[in-house]
């Protein structure tokens, strides 16, 4: 990964913690952004409603939405799939930049148009 950058929402501290996370397992510059308005933000990467999180991660050609692993980032470049980026909804326990246990998998989904909501993978 060359760089990123990374928008979080206002107040949020598990965003910072998911920002560490990357920067502790990725090669690459990450920087750091609190918008004013995180949902324009969404909004502009084409990010669902019901796949957001609480900060989103834009690579040159992906967005990541959520406290994703960096294997299924590494996995997305890698592979290099025509979507336009993947989510992790929500704030789940037990995922990169959350405390607590992983209660079970996880559902990773494709973030593309109408293919929103599409699984890509599970962790």
């Amino acid at each position: 990964m060359a760089s990123a950058q990374q928008f979080n929402s206002p107040g949020c501290s598990c965003c910072e913690q998911y920002a560490s996370y990357l920067r502790e397992n990725i090669t690459g510059d990450l920087s750091e952004t609190v918008p004013d308005d995180i949902q324009a933000v969404k909004q502009e990467y084409g990010i669902p409603e019901d796949l957001q999180s609480c900060h989103t991660l834009v690579l040159t050609d992906y967005v990541v939405e959520g406290h994703v692993p960096v294997e299924v980032i590494a996995r997305l470049l890698d592979e290099n799939p025509p979507i336009d980026g993947v989510a992790l909804p929500g704030m789940p326990s037990g995922t990169p930049g959350m405390g607590g246990e992983k209660d079970g998998s996880l559902s990773i989904y494709a973030i593309d148009g109408d293919k929103a909501g599409a699984e890509y993978t599970e962790v």
